[in-house]
């Protein structure tokens, strides 16, 4: 790590905190790369003359973030900036690729099942009609971020794992003619599941963001319903707000 750092020792925010947030600055600007090495808290402390109490609050507070990662035998790490994603009908696979981002999938279930109530009346069909029902894992440069589940109408298209795992869903929708055109979306927060938590390789409990999502295509056919889990530490989403 070679940052001109710059710490105020006259100033009343804490110098862990500064330190912290100068580090962050690097890493979501990219001076500060996935993969770079940080240095030791004893390199630090004496590089800036802090003590190394002072300096093990600083990563901490970027490890709690996500931001730095602690491997045994390799020391600190950067993971990578948190994602943020503008609040619009778009995929995250696409999302994660137009951001230069290494996007994978894991399918975890691609099957047809009767549609329960919630699911029903989103798609506007009725309950117990069969649905495509799919589950993947999505990771950004080998981290998981999200846990998805989509349901679409049986007749929609055909979906196989090879092409789920190599594409998004709404690159393959476009593929078969199915073009987005608007969604009813709403956006809220949660603890994670012993299970969900599992997944996405954080601890038990942990905050995630929820996105719960009705998309239609462009003859106003209900086409999606999603319900998404996305983890706080590394993904947010943003919007634009205009005055009326």
């Amino acid at each position: 790590m070679s940052l001109d750092l710059t710490l105020d020792r006259r100033s009343p925010i804490p110098l862990y905190y500064q330190l912290s947030q100068q580090l962050e600055e690097a890493i979501r600007s990219g001076v500060l790369k996935p993969g770079d090495r940080v240095d030791t808290e004893v390199e630090i402390s004496e590089r800036y003359g802090l003590s190394r109490p002072t300096v093990r609050q600083a990563i901490q507070e970027l490890v709690s973030k996500g931001l730095l990662v602690r491997r045994r035998g390799v020391g600190t790490q950067v993971v990578h900036s948190q994602l943020r994603r503008p609040v619009e009908l778009t995929s995250l696979y696409d999302d994660l690729a137009r951001a230069s981002h290494r996007p994978q999938t894991r399918v975890l279930a691609l099957t047809v099942m009767p549609a329960h109530r919630v699911v029903a009346e989103a798609l506007n069909i009725s309950e117990g009609t069969d649905v495509q029902f799919l589950e993947r894992l999505r990771l950004d440069d080998e981290q998981p971020l999200a846990l998805m589940r989509n349901w679409l109408p049986h007749d929609l298209t055909d979906l196989d794992v090879a092409s789920l795992e190599s594409a998004g869903l709404y690159a393959l929708l476009r593929q078969a003619g199915v073009h987005m055109r608007i969604a009813n979306q709403r956006i809220g927060a949660r603890a994670a599941t012993a299970a969900e938590a599992r997944l996405l390789q954080v601890p038990s409990r942990s905050p995630v963001l929820t996105m719960e999502r009705t998309s239609f295509d462009d003859t106003g056919r209900p086409v999606e319903y999603a319900t998404h889990i996305y983890r706080a530490d590394a993904y947010s989403f943003e919007t634009t707000l205009v005055e009326r």
